[in-house]
């Protein structure tokens, strides 16, 4: 019992250090800009370093709820009372849900603005639909600008805002784009107002960094600095040779500790497989079946059954 409390609390405090240093990494300018360049239609084609002068004020990381009420704090500045953002102090916001990455960007006409929500996850979740936590993100990015940065009823004050979802260890990379649409079923009518206001991008990235391409380029930089086992030296040679990043000086200490990290990970999870695999084959023998394992490695749907049989 010692030795497997042990492994939980050792796993707890991993997945706490690992999800502190991935908003680290993605917080970090060189890396915003390549996403805002890559989902964003106003800053598409933009060279990355260009776009990072666009990234306004403070990038707020775990310290803005989004539960109502709480996003939103009352400051006075100057004797005039304003509304800004709010941040939650870790000891009076214990058990506070919130965004993981929050920030402005200014458009390129100098006046506009949008908000920008980021979301890393570890990989898609199974007890909900991921889409419907981006929607109540997204929403509440929308309602929570109320007597921020617009007042009374000047609706036409809403910024964009764009809440972007990246769920690692998938199968696959896929980038899908959730945006409101208009259509038609009597008349012509076109109704006023923006269709752009609410955005949500979901990002797939696989553990294995995708081979460099074209349309690759977001999947792979976030591979280079999330995959679980790629050396010190691959990152390095991924993110300052093909992103021109000054990693050492930038963001050096955070990705060396996210690659022990993930090192760690991996060679407990190596371990962890080898154990439980012996075990299996142990069970199997001893019940006659020794033949399973084989028929395990070459069929999902024979390790599903083993799974049922056995719970390994």
């Amino acid at each position: 019992m010692d030795a497997e409390l042990n492994l939980i609390l050792t796993s707890a405090n991993e997945k706490t250090q690992y999800d502190t240093y991935a908003k680290r990494l993605l917080s970090q300018k060189c890396v915003l800009a390549c996403i805002l360049t890559t989902v964003v239609d106003e800053f598409r084609g933009m060279d990355p370093k260009e776009a990072e002068r666009f990234i306004e004020g403070e990038i707020h990381v775990g310290d803005v709820p989004f539960a109502p009420g709480l996003t939103n704090s009352e400051q006075t500045k100057q004797g005039n009372q304003i509304v800004g953002l709010n941040t939650v102090q870790q000891e009076i916001g214990e058990g506070v849900a919130v965004f993981d990455i929050l920030f402005y960007a200014r458009l390129r006409d100098g006046l506009s603005r949008i908000i920008v929500n980021l979301e890393a996850q570890t990989d898609e979740p199974s007890a909900y639909h991921i889409l419907n936590r981006a929607i109540f993100y997204v929403s509440r990015q929308i309602s929570s600008q109320k007597e921020r940065d617009f007042t009374g009823d000047h609706f036409n004050d809403l910024k964009q805002v764009y809440s972007v979802w990246i769920c690692m260890n998938m199968k696959e990379c896929s980038w899908n784009y959730i945006h409101l649409t208009d259509e038609s079923f009597l008349g012509k009518r076109r109704w006023r107002g923006n269709l752009d206001l609410l955005n949500i991008v979901l990002l797939g990235v696989p553990n294995e960094v995708p081979q460099p391409r074209a349309g690759y380029e977001l999947h792979r930089l976030l591979s280079a600095l999330f995959s679980v086992g790629l050396s010190w030296e691959e990152r390095i040679s991924i993110l300052e040779n093909e992103y021109h990043m000054n990693v050492r000086t930038e963001f050096g200490k955070e990705l060396k500790e996210m690659c022990n990290l993930s090192q760690g990970i991996l060679e407990r999870g190596i371990g962890q497989g080898e154990q439980r695999m012996a075990e299996l084959i142990q069970r199997l023998n001893a019940v006659g079946r020794a033949g399973d394992v084989m028929k395990a490695a070459s069929s999902e749907e024979y390790r599903k059954k083993l799974y049922t049989e056995f719970g390994i």
